[in-house]
């Protein structure tokens, strides 16, 4: 799998932001709207910060998740928030919003209800950003959970699934929300961003795994349109 490598975070998070914006804006004009889902954590706020100023019709896109901690986004733990904090701002603020978790209920029912509320937003995700944990996982698809065999399975519906806390200090240390492979492998471009020597080097361990129980080698046996994008930062 080829690794496109750029000089430093600034180069990094400007091309990603420039493709994403590229593929947003082209659907835009071809359907008359886009999906876009992205994750949480740090890394990705320097490609939200400048994907938030594109000129792109944010009206007519709609804007998600593709993992989420079930805590209200009021949490200092919840991907929503950072979404809303970096995303969601100038121009993107015009974005309709669609979260994981919802108040009141449990991580199942939510997660059916972000299902359906994906599914009527659009057949697919126009463009996905995803990052990677330094276990190999994406989204909420970690390593010897019991949820990893069904997010993985190619041949399901795109869906939401309630992610159980690991046991004996297993990750995730809480209950969470995670898309699917099927909406990856739906999706019209997904990119990973990457940074550090650390993450690349785990990269190109799972890359070559085994696809029922490392996610990066299930993307790439699916044919996932990937693009892996690295920066040492």
């Amino acid at each position: 799998m080829q690794v496109e490598t750029f000089p430093n975070t600034d180069a990094w998070a400007a091309a990603i932001a420039a493709r994403l914006e590229e593929t947003l804006a082209a659907a835009v004009i071809a359907n008359g709207r886009a999906v876009f889902a992205g994750p949480g954590g740090t890394t990705p706020s320097p490609i939200y910060a400048r994907l938030a100023q594109a000129d792109i019709g944010w009206n007519k896109i709609a804007v998600t998740l593709v993992d989420e901690r079930n805590v209200p986004d009021t949490s200092p733990d919840s991907n929503a928030r950072l979404i809303r904090d970096v995303l969601l701002q100038g121009p993107a603020a015009a974005a309709r919003f669609i979260p994981l978790y919802s108040p009141a209920v449990t991580v199942d029912r939510a997660a059916a209800l972000a299902a359906h509320a994906l599914t009527q937003a659009g057949e697919r995700f126009d463009a996905v950003l995803l990052g990677m944990g330094e276990d190999g996982h994406i989204c909420s698809m970690f390593p010897e959970s019991p949820t990893l065999k069904t997010l993985l399975t190619p041949t399901l519906k795109p869906t939401v699934l309630g992610v159980p806390p690991g046991r004996d200090g297993a990750a995730p240390p809480q209950e969470r929300l995670s898309i699917n492979l099927p909406w990856l492998m739906t999706a019209g471009r997904v990119i990973l961003g990457l940074k550090g020597s650390v993450k690349r080097s785990v990269f190109e361990r799972e890359a070559r795994g085994d696809p029922a129980t490392q996610p990066i080698a299930a993307l790439i046996a699916a044919k996932v349109p990937l693009e892996v994008v690295w920066t040492e930062g």
